[in-house]
């Protein structure tokens, strides 16, 4: 592993971490050159899943996006990250558990919103209203409705 201050190629591992998901190793490396300490993690290399969108074009799955989405949805909501970050693991482990490597945009969408309705009902109709592409407030008013004859 080169080491980013002064690029030497030899380094030594001071720790090893499992990540928080357990999806990655987290390692403290020192260089033997310089003495810096750095850190670095290490993954299984996957092959990459896709994201077929609605005009056909495929998307590498990147869980940061989806989060990044979730996030917006639940802004100023009393909803935890950790709650957020659960429903992106179980995305992706969704994902992992198909035969096939695509999946299409509206599934997603579909998973996220499941989930966004039992968590938090503003963070579900936020997310519906960009997800679906209300085209007007009727659109938003029926979503409304479902939402609570549901009650």
């Amino acid at each position: 592993m080169r080491c980013p201050f002064c690029d030497f190629s030899e380094s030594k591992v001071i720790d090893s971490r499992e990540s928080k998901n357990g999806f990655s190793i987290r390692r403290r490396r020192e260089c033997l050159s310089c003495t810096r300490r750095f850190t670095t993690y290490e993954k299984i290399e996957e092959i990459p899943y896709m994201v077929v969108k609605k005009d056909g074009q495929r998307q590498r799955f990147d869980s940061q996006k989806l989060l990044q989405g979730l996030l917006k949805a639940c802004e100023k909501r009393p909803v935890p990250v950790s709650k957020l970050e659960e429903i992106v693991e179980e995305i992706e482990t969704k994902l992992q558990d198909r035969p096939d490597k695509e999946i299409e945009a509206s599934e997603i969408g579909q998973l996220v919103m499941e989930r966004l309705k039992d968590l938090d009902k503003v963070a579900y109709v936020r997310f519906a209203s960009v997800y679906r592409e209300f085209k007007d407030v009727l659109e938003f008013k029926k979503e409304l409705e479902v939402l609570l004859k549901e009650k």
